[in-house]
């Protein structure tokens, strides 16, 4: 089922009884983020904040207070003295479990798609054979890809409202300022929507946007991503202005979307009408030629300057410590447009498990087809949410050859973003990787430091502070599968793992609901 739009998604949710309401004032600094960690961690339901009234946003406004004192999206007078109360409800840990994940997916469960992404990887050796299995295969496959691109439309949801010029206040929204240390409030679930100056294409990433003042913000572009690199492409080229779109909401597949690791030049939009089973409908933005899902709840419009840079952070990011200040584009926005009543999507990062955890996963399980396309020898992997996904993997492969564990390790860090990957550990194909009391067990059995480990060097994540330069550092691999007779120097028999028989197994099936056990 594809969504509506982004409020869609929340009635679904609290049918289903995935949603709670809070209508106790809670502040947008911290105390929000205080409420929704605890509910994370202890695999608690989506929240929808009804009363959020906090003080005004320290984003460098002169006089925050009277800033919106008049503005039609503020009630100052329902709120305590010195506060603000927010007109817009605040949304968090929609997709904060595998059941609400797979909602927002509009699937059953993760692995939904990901069978749908195998059969159309297909190799064709494993093609069907007859003419009757080619002409299902080819229907089913038409299905899943017919009437999926991007479709545009000139009425739009999100415009419902159009601020511009002296009407744009950022300061009327929500934005949490999550922890202490924080340089202030921050969109925490945005879509950035841009387009290559080069090629046109579109590309949307998740990076976070701190508020500055009114009408400019801090835009995140990491180095390794490809909302930096258009953005310098634009700045070599000559251009002053690099156009951007700043989205909240829409149907949550948009968010699985904007981070998922997909091949270059292929279109998020294209991605998300294969996921939701229909076009995703887009809009030009009012200021910018940037065109962005027609049912989103807020689009805000703008450019960055390829040649400007502002001090942006700290920020308590995903890594569960605090990402430090640094210089980063800064967001001019242009004009700001929305549905006339909208919710705002948000999400928080922090000492794990959180929200992103959930996302994460998806990632991992969707994506695992392409993986094997390329490398067949791996039949699982696990990203331990508690590692921050890009600091550990743990691989099942099915081992062929002497030496095989390296090919795999090797391969994890030159595939996309698992080139991220600090420390890979590689398992025999009867080892369940999902299973971490397994993968410590057969750890601490199959690996001799001295012999089974490899050591690297080449790009981490950016936010990682252990790393020797930022963006770059040290890896390693772990070969902890059995050893083979001559496999790295290893000359004595390897002792076979302790399994009981399958007759007796058997036996003792069918005897048991005897035993009172």
């Amino acid at each position: 089922m594809a969504y509506q739009d982004f409020q869609h998604f929340l009635q679904v949710l609290e049918k289903g009884g995935e949603l709670k309401r809070i209508t106790e004032s809670v502040s947008p600094y911290l105390e929000i983020t205080e409420i929704a960690d605890r509910v994370m961690k202890s695999g608690g339901p989506a929240l929808l904040f009804e009363n959020v009234v906090g003080p005004p946003h320290r984003t460098g406004t002169p006089n925050p207070m009277s800033a919106v004192m008049n503005h039609p999206s503020i009630h100052p007078a329902s709120a305590p003295s010195g506060a603000i109360a927010y007109r817009y409800p605040v949304a968090i840990n929609t997709m904060g479990s595998r059941r609400r994940m797979s909602l927002a997916l509009s699937c059953d469960d993760l692995e939904d798609h990901a069978d749908r992404l195998r059969k159309l990887l297909q190799a064709p050796g494993n093609m069907p054979k007859s003419l009757g299995e080619k002409l299902k295969f080819g229907f089913e496959m038409m299905g899943e890809v017919k009437g999926v691109g991007p479709k545009e439309v000139k009425n739009a949801l999100c415009q419902e409202v159009v601020m511009m010029g002296d009407e744009i206040d950022l300061t009327q929204f929500p934005a949490l300022t999550c922890w202490p240390e924080d340089g202030g409030p921050y969109v925490t679930l945005p879509l950035v929507f841009t387009h290559d100056p080069n090629t046109g294409k579109r590309n949307v990433g998740m990076y976070r946007v701190q508020l500055y003042d009114k009408n400019t913000a801090g835009m995140h572009w990491q180095m390794h991503k490809t909302g930096m690199r258009q953005m310098e492409d634009a700045g070599e080229s000559g251009r002053k202005r690099f156009e951007v779109a700043v989205v909240l909401g829409g149907d949550p597949v948009y968010s699985f979307c904007a981070i998922s690791p997909l091949p270059p030049g292929i279109d998020e939009m294209l991605f998300a009408g294969f996921l939701r089973r229909k076009n995703v409908e887009t809009v030009r933005c009012k200021t910018v030629d940037v065109w962005v899902p027609a049912d989103a709840e807020i689009v805000i419009e703008g450019y960055v300057d390829p040649s400007e840079r502002r001090q942006e952070g700290p920020f308590g990011d995903h890594t569960g410590y605090y990402s430090l200040a640094g210089d980063f584009p800064v967001l001019h926005v242009t004009a700001v447009t929305m549905r006339s009543k909208p919710v705002w999507p948000a999400t928080i990062v922090g000492v794990p498990p959180m929200e992103d955890g959930w996302m994460g996963k998806a990632v991992e399980r969707i994506f695992m087809p392409m993986i094997q396309l390329t490398t067949p020898e791996i039949l699982d992997m696990n990203l331990p949410v508690d590692a921050c996904f890009h600091n550990v993997a743990f691989v099942r492969m099915k081992k062929k050859y002497p030496g095989h564990a390296y090919k795999v390790i090797n391969a994890v860090w030159g595939l996309g973003q698992l080139s991220f990957t600090k420390m890979v550990f590689v398992f025999d194909e009867d080892c369940d990787v999902q299973n971490i009391g397994e993968v410590l067990f057969r750890l601490g059995a199959n690996c001799d430091p001295s012999r089974d480990v490899i050591h690297s060097r080449g790009p981490v994540d950016q936010l990682d502070h252990a790393s020797v330069a930022e963006g770059f550092g040290g890896k390693i691999g772990f070969d902890c599968t059995h050893k083979w007779p001559g496999e790295n120097g290893f000359n004595r028999d390897f002792p076979k793992l302790i399994r009981m028989s399958d007759d007796v197994k058997s036996r003792i099936d069918a005897l048991w609901p005897n035993l009172g056990l």
